[in-house]
């Protein structure tokens, strides 16, 4: 009896033992196959991740951007005042299906660099000019968001042959009205003296109660945690170009079409801008705000999409 219960025994840790050689044997195998497939799919892998890029702008800040997609024409997305490249997360997973969408930082903004002396409407044209060359880019429409559609006007006359339109995001509302020393500094002083809470009261203005809270937050939290020297030589440049006419001016000039897509928040006088460009076009979002694009991304998507021409 007592041998018998021994063979069983010696039979059991035998047969355990098999079964662990084997099951180890197994593990193994799964593993080395799991490393053979990762060394396969690692380089496709690497040639799918699109990395950030930097391009030299013409002070020599160093210019982040982003490109996804391919197909022409390139799309250059162009944040506003105190914004980035984020902003247009609504918009590049979309658009870049059809299209080679780039999304840029603006000096001062983002990853981009800093050590400018003045961050003015040129300047950042210029900014987007680096992009455009650094990328070589033949055709390219050219979206701007709020300050982003004055500076898509700058970029255009530093790069006519490289843009062939422009599409405002609740910009250009009225491009003749003017703007008084006073109303300038109205807007200026609360910044100057206390950046951050200024901020989040002026961004707050923007939105109507309707657009989901935590988006509110996010976008009035993020702008007003954005460099005060920068933002505040940006508003004040943007004012004195409208109070001194040179934005006028140079909107008037330009020889390209010009769609703004705005919302119904401010009123646009779209008669008022065809006496400075007489086939300036206006969509306008009902029940929308300043930040349209990121608050009703389908919607916006729809009629960015008619006014490029890409079908739905």
């Amino acid at each position: 009896m007592k041998r018998h219960a021994g063979l069983v025994y010696a039979a059991s840790v035998t047969s355990d033992s098999t079964e662990g050689i084997m099951k180890g044997c197994a593990l193994r195998g799964v593993r080395y196959l799991g490393l053979l497939l990762l060394a396969l799919v690692s380089p496709v892998l690497a040639t799918e991740v699109n990395w950030p890029r930097m391009a030299d702008s013409a002070d020599g800040v160093p210019i982040a951007y982003e490109v996804q997609g391919s197909g022409e024409p390139t799309l250059v997305f162009i944040h506003g005042w105190s914004g980035d490249g984020r902003y247009w997360r609504g918009q590049v997973p979309h658009f870049s299906q059809r299209h080679r969408v780039v999304t840029v930082d603006l000096a001062g903004h983002g990853h981009s660099g800093l050590g400018r002396d003045a961050y003015t409407l040129p300047a950042f044209g210029e900014d987007v000019k680096a992009v455009l060359e650094d990328l070589d880019v033949a055709q390219a429409i050219l979206v701007g968001h709020s300050m982003g559609g004055p500076v898509s006007v700058e970029a255009a006359r530093l790069a006519p042959e490289r843009v062939i339109g422009i599409i405002g995001v609740d910009t250009f509302h009225d491009m003749a009205a003017e703007i008084s020393q006073e109303q300038r500094d109205e807007l200026l002083e609360p910044l100057q003296d206390d950046f951050a809470s200024a901020a989040r009261q002026f961004v707050a203005s923007m939105f109507i109660d309707s657009t989901d809270a935590k988006l509110r937050e996010w976008v009035m939290h993020d702008m007003a945690a954005a460099p005060p020297e920068v933002a505040i030589s940006a508003m004040e440049d943007m004012l004195s170009r409208h109070a001194d006419g040179e934005a006028t001016r140079h909107f008037e000039e330009l020889t390209i079409p010009v769609v703004a897509i705005n919302a119904d928040l401010w009123p646009t006088d779209v008669d008022a801008n065809r006496q400075l460009l007489p086939e300036f076009e206006a969509v306008i979002m009902e029940e929308a705000d300043h930040f349209l694009h990121m608050a009703k991304p389908e919607a916006f998507n729809r009629e960015l999409e008619r006014v490029i021409g890409t079908p739905p």
